[in-house]
């Protein structure tokens, strides 16, 4: 069986280190009220080796696609290929309410989306029409 543990940015450090020494696979960070991912895997990051990083999950209303392909290229290299990139959709509580993004079609929504980012980390131009 595989091991993961779920972080928030109180603490990530340090349990992320204490996960990584007992054998665990995998640290995730969500994001939410109180923080976004991409800021506590790059603190984690810095202070681990060998334990997977992923996000769990960033939003996809949060950013725009090039800048979550940009988001996951660094961490993934700050980490020495240690990234994961989960996304999903959020609510239309949170969609609408936080980021201004209608909440209308989230699977076509998530399928361009995925898309993109996939475009974008081959590191060839991307355009699109969606």
């Amino acid at each position: 069986m595989r091991l993961a543990a779920n972080l928030t940015y109180e603490g990530a450090g340090d349990l992320a280190r204490a996960a990584e020494r007992l054998g665990y696979a995998m640290v995730l960070a969500p994001e939410g009220y109180r923080s976004d991912a991409a800021s506590v895997l790059g603190l984690v990051a810095g202070q681990t080796s060998t334990i997977a990083l992923a996000s769990g999950v960033m939003q996809i209303p949060g950013r725009p696609p090039g800048m979550a392909a940009l988001t996951a290229a660094t961490l993934d290299a700050l980490s020495g290929g240690r990234f994961r990139l989960g996304l999903g959709v959020s609510n239309p509580d949170v969609s609408q309410g936080w980021y201004g993004v209608p909440f209308d079609a989230p699977l076509a929504r998530t399928r361009e989306y995925v898309e993109i980012v996939r475009r974008a980390l081959t590191g060839d131009p991307v355009t699109f029409e969606g």
